[in-house]
C-alpha cells in the first residue's frame, strides 16, 4: 500500500495475497456416543498398602522438623504480641506433629 506521501516497508515487492487456508482435518475423529456400546466393568480401587518403615520414619523426621519451625514462629509470635499469628502457628504445629504422629504409627 504505498502512495503519495507514504513509505514503502521493506520486503518482497508486490507479492500476491495468500489463497485462503482450508481448515485442518481434525487428528482424533469425533467421538460419537453408542448407547448400545459395552461399558467398562467396574474396578476396585487398590487397596492401601503401608509404606516401608524407612519411609515412615522419614515422613515423620520431615514433621518434626516442620513442626518446630511452627512452634518456633507461633512462640516468637506470641512473644511480640501477634496473637493470632502466633495462634495459627502453634496450631500449625500441633497439626504437623499429629500428621507425623500418626504416619509413623499407621503407615
Amino acid at each position: 500500500m504505498s502512495g503519495p506521501g507514504r513509505a514503502r516497508p521493506p520486503g518482497p515487492p508486490d507479492v500476491p495475497p495468500a489463497a485462503p487456508r482450508a481448515e485442518p482435518e481434525p487428528i482424533l475423529p469425533a467421538v460419537v456416543h453408542a448407547p448400545h456400546a459395552h461399558p467398562l466393568p467396574p474396578t476396585r480401587p487398590l487397596a492401601p498398602g503401608r509404606r516401608p518403615v524407612l519411609e515412615r520414619i522419614g515422613m515423620a523426621a520431615i514433621a518434626v522438623i516442620i513442626s518446630a519451625f511452627f512452634g518456633l514462629v507461633g512462640a516468637t509470635s506470641l512473644e511480640r504480641g501477634e496473637l493470632f499469628l502466633g495462634t495459627m502457628a502453634v496450631v500449625g504445629a500441633v497439626m504437623t506433629a499429629w500428621v507425623g504422629l500418626v504416619s509413623l504409627l499407621r503407615g
